[in-house]
């Protein structure tokens, strides 16, 4: 596909309406901080959403790691990103990891992490952040930024509990323990575990289901299932109605209704 988006730190690579971001700083275990990893997904969201040939885009690590969050050599020599007064990092914050967690917000197709290793702090929350996730045996998970001395300041205290519930969210916000792959699973942050060998395969088999449906509809569901975790009933049912006007009236639609009824699989254009 042309035109990709130019990246530092990550690749991407595009096939069958699936993007598959790779984060490619395995020498600092792709952490979030010190690293261009957090304008390279800011980039890749961006040209997804603008992007009507895309329908999934998979996160994952390559190397040992999904993602060690925050880079603690420069916590402690008080560096980048943890340089300067309380204003200043608090400004740095917003115009740095955050810029991530708002453009994983507002992004309008489905977001599957392929959890390969350890996901921490950070790179915990941007596992939470995506609509599915499938971890390897190998993953290990953890809100672990109390370890520090320090709270989740990318917005995994907003994500976690909507995921668990708040007392699980507490329990592991406090505690800052490590969650192994088969609690992660068991708690429903994983969706499935997945043998190392298997977990890309796995993912993109996954995704493949999604990218297969009408593309308008995939994303205009990632679009009210967003909206319905903001908004009351009444107010959901306002936007489904309006959603619906829009589906009915696309060649997408007709092609489903037809491809059912003559038991085959449909063939979209996104229209």
């Amino acid at each position: 596909m042309s035109n990709l988006p130019l990246l530092s730190d990550a690749t991407l690579d595009v096939a069958d309406r699936i993007a598959v971001l790779s984060f490619d700083r395995d020498d600092v275990r792709n952490a979030l901080t010190g690293t261009a990893l957090v304008d390279d997904i800011v980039r890749a969201l961006t040209w997804a959403n603008a992007n009507p040939k895309l329908s999934v885009l998979i996160l994952t690590g390559n190397g040992s790691a999904f993602s060690a969050g925050g880079n603690v050599k420069e916590m402690q020599s008080r560096s980048g990103l943890f340089a300067g007064s309380a204003l200043e990092i608090q400004d740095s914050y917003r115009r740095g990891i955050q810029r991530m967690t708002l453009a994983m917000d507002q992004c309008e197709l489905p977001l599957i992490a392929a959890v390969n290793g350890p996901a921490i702090g950070a790179g915990f929350d941007l596992a939470c952040m995506c609509d599915l996730r499938i971890g390897s045996r190998l993953a290990v998970c953890g809100e672990t930024f109390i370890n520090l001395g320090i709270i989740p300041g990318d917005g995994g205290a907003w994500y976690l509990q909507r995921l668990l519930g708040y007392q699980r969210a507490a329990e592991l916000t406090f505690s800052g323990r490590l969650l192994p792959a088969d609690e992660a699973l068991a708690l429903g942050l994983f969706l499935e575990v997945t043998e190392p060998d298997l977990l890309l395969t796995r993912a993109r088999e996954l995704a493949g289901q999604i990218a297969a449906k009408p593309p308008l509809a995939v994303r205009m569901t990632k679009r009210l299932l967003r909206l319905a975790r903001e908004h009351d009933l009444a107010e959901t049912l306002k936007v489904s109605a309006a959603f619906q006007g829009m589906l009915h009236q696309t060649e997408d639609h007709l092609e489903a209704i037809n491809a059912f009824l003559d038991k085959r699989p449909g063939s979209y254009r996104g229209c």
